[in-house]
C-alpha cells in the first residue's frame, strides 16, 4: 500500500488575468535557446571514419615530434583509452584538423612546462580569503560532473581589487591560483570513455566590476580556452544583469562557436530555477537557493532532498508524521526567490493537546538562504512546514529534507 503524500496544497482564488503581452525575444532569451550543447562520446567505436583517421594521424605526428609527452599524469602515446580521451579533446577543439590540433597540443605542453602546471596542486598560493568565495569546486551536477563556482562581486571593493590585481605581479599570482582551482576540478575527472570527462562552471555576474576586471577576465578566458579544450561541459551564468549583452560582446571574440553553444543564461531572480535543472538542491550552495553549506562537506555525502514546486496562488503544507515523544526532528527547507510566507508548527496526536508554533509565520525575503532548524517533541505528533505563495502568481522551485532522531533510552 502506498504511503500518503506529505504535501497538502491549498489554492487561493485566482485574480482576473489580463491578456498576455506578445512575447518578444531578448538577447538573453536567444542565448538560452542557443544552449544546445551535447557532450560528445569518447568511445572509439562511436567515431566517424574520418575522426578515427584524424586520431591516428595525430598520434603518428606526435610520436614523430615527441616521444615522452604526458598530460595530467597520462602518457599521451601510451595507446590506452585515457590518452585517447585527451587527444580527442584537442581534435574536437580544432574540428579534427590534425595540424591545428597538433599545434594546439604542443603549445599546451610547452605552457604546462613553463607554468609548472603539473605541480600546482601542491602549492600554497596564499589566497585563503578567496577560497569558497571567488572560485571553488563544490559538489556535482545530476550527471556527476564536478562543479566550479566563480563569483567576482567581491572585487567591487576597491581595496580588495588593489590587493589582488594592483600590479602585474599580483595579477599573475591570481591567474596561477585560478589555474590551481581548475586543476582541482580536472583531478576529479575520469579520462575514460563513458566516464566523467568534463566539469560544469557556474559564474555569478552579480556586482561584477566589468571594467576593472576586463584584463584579468580576458587573460583567464584565453588561458583556459588555449590549454583546457573541451574540459567544460556547460557554462551557467547566473544573476545576469542588463549590461550582459555589452559584456558578452567584449568576451565573444575570445570564444569559439563550440564554446558559445555550451552557455546557459539565468537573469537575476531565476538562479535556483535554472540551477535545479542541472544540479540537485542538496549540492547547490545556500547562497544560490540550495541546501548545501560549506560545513556539510565535512560530514560525507549530502543527505538527498525532496524537490517540489509552489505554484502562484498556492499554499503548500508539508506534513512529517510519525514523530515519537522525545524525538528530535531537524529540517532544511528553501524556496527559490522566496518572497512568500513561511511557518512551522508541531501538531500533537493526543486529544486536547495544543498545536505548538515552532516558527511563527513570517515573510521571507528574496535573498534569504535555506532555513535550518530543529525541534524536540515532548509528545508524539507531526511537524507541518508551510510555504504560503498565495500573494504571488509566480511559480517557484523548492526543496526540503529532514531527519528524525529518537530519544536515547537507558534500560535499568
Amino acid at each position: 500500500m502506498d504511503s500518503p503524500s506529505p504535501f497538502c496544497v491549498q489554492k487561493a482564488v485566482k485574480c482576473q488575468e489580463s491578456s498576455p503581452k506578445p512575447f518578444r525575444k531578448s538577447f538573453v532569451s536567444s542565448l538560452m535557446e542557443a544552449a544546445t550543447f551535447k557532450e560528445d562520446s569518447y568511445f572509439i567505436s562511436n567515431l566517424k571514419p574520418s575522426e578515427k583517421k584524424a586520431l591516428q594521424e595525430l598520434k603518428h605526428k606526435l610520436q614523430t615530434e615527441s616521444s615522452s609527452s604526458t598530460m595530467w599524469g597520462i602518457p599521451l602515446l601510451s595507446g590506452d583509452e585515457k590518452a585517447d580521451v585527451i587527444l580527442l579533446k584537442f581534435l574536437r577543439a580544432r574540428e579534427f584538423k590534425v595540424s591545428d590540433s597538433l599545434h594546439m597540443l604542443e603549445k599546451c605542453l610547452s605552457w604546462r612546462k613553463d607554468f609548472c602546471a603539473d605541480n600546482i596542486l601542491e602549492e600554497d598560493l596564499g589566497f585563503k580569503e578567496l577560497e569558497g568565495i571567488v572560485a571553488y569546486m563544490h559538489g556535482y551536477d545530476r550527471e556527476g560532473h564536478p562543479i566550479c563556482y566563480n563569483a567576482y562581486g567581491v572585487f567591487k571593493d576597491k581595496e580588495m581589487y588593489e590587493r589582488i590585481f594592483g600590479d602585474e605581479q599580483k595579477l599573475n599570482k591570481f591567474l596561477r591560483w585560478r589555474v590551481q582551482v581548475l586543476e582541482r576540478g580536472i583531478d576529479m575527472l575520469h579520462f575514460k570513455p563513458g566516464g566523467i570527462n568534463s566539469i560544469i562552471q557556474v559564474t555569478d555576474l552579480k556586482d561584477m566590476p566589468k571594467r576593472e576586471l576586463r584584463v584579468a577576465s580576458n587573460q583567464i578566458l584565453s588561458l583556459f580556452q588555449d590549454n583546457y579544450p573541451e574540459m567544460v561541459a556547460r557554462k551557467i551564468f547566473v544573476n545576469v544583469p542588463w549590461y550582459f549583452s555589452v559584456l558578452y560582446s567584449m568576451f565573444s571574440p575570445f570564444l569559439t562557436q563550440r564554446t558559445k553553444s555550451k552557455f546557459v543564461i539565468s537573469k537575476e531572480g531565476n538562479v535556483a530555477e535554472t540551477l535545479y535543472k542541472f544540479i540537485r538542491p542538496e549540492d547547490i550552495p545556500v547562497q544560490y537557493g540550495g541546501l548545501s553549506r560549506p560545513t556539510d562537506l565535512l560530514n560525507g555525502p549530502p543527505k538527498p532532498a525532496s524537490e517540489f514546486t509552489v505554484k502562484g496562488g498556492e499554499k503548500v503544507n508539508i506534513q512529517i508524521e510519525g514523530i515519537e515523544a522525545g524525538a528530535t526532528i531537524t529540517w532544511d527547507i528553501v524556496v527559490g526567490g522566496w518572497e512568500l510566507e513561511y511557518s512551522a508548527e508541531f501538531v500533537p496526536n493526543g486529544e486536547g493537546s495544543y498545536t505548538i508554533a515552532v516558527e511563527k509565520p513570517r515573510k521571507i525575503a528574496a535573498n534569504e538562504e535555506a532555513i535550518h532548524n530543529s525541534f524536540t517533541s515532548k509528545e508524539a505528533g507531526k511537524m507541518v512546514l508551510s510555504v504560503d505563495n498565495t500573494a504571488s502568481r509566480k511559480r517557484k522551485v523548492a526543496a526540503y529534507r529532514y531527519i528524525v532522531r529518537k530519544s536515547a533510552t537507558i534500560s535499568g
